[in-house]
């Protein structure tokens, strides 16, 4: 075998792998609004991190060893899959902020702001995909 289709099947490999390991890392849940005022936060009192912020549940907000972690979301459909155009097509990045103790474990809380870039705001809660970044 030449150094050729070595290097070729090294480098086939090495793709899948990182192909695999992306959809690994993605989870699913929904996203819910949050209302302003986004400050003052758990995370970071009174310091204003903007609007492309989330809330995470208690559970994985590890007493504040979350803060600052960012995951980018996308829309996958409206919780309502009677209603087609739920979802713009974007994603949007935010930082987590906050902890949230009433949502469910795979629920991110978003500002109106991020949930906007993602899905029609009055819809208030809308099936997602989200990763770590």
């Amino acid at each position: 075998m030449s150094k050729m289709n070595v290097v070729i099947k090294a480098l086939i490999l090495i793709t899948m792998v990182v192909c695999l390991t992306s959809v690994a890392h993605a989870f699913s849940g929904q996203a819910i609004v949050a209302n302003p005022p986004y400050v003052p936060s758990r995370c970071f009192g009174t310091n204003d991190q903007g609007v492309m912020i989330a809330k995470e549940h208690i559970s994985f907000f590890a007493n504040g060893r979350s803060c600052g972690k960012r995951y980018r979301v996308r829309c996958l459909s409206g919780t309502n899959k009677a209603i087609r155009d739920a979802c713009t097509g974007d994603t949007v990045d935010v930082k987590v902020v906050d902890r949230c103790e009433t949502c469910a474990s795979n629920e991110l809380v978003l500002s109106q702001e991020a949930f906007a870039k993602i899905a029609r705001l009055a819809l208030g809660r809308v099936n997602i995909q989200y990763e770590q970044i």
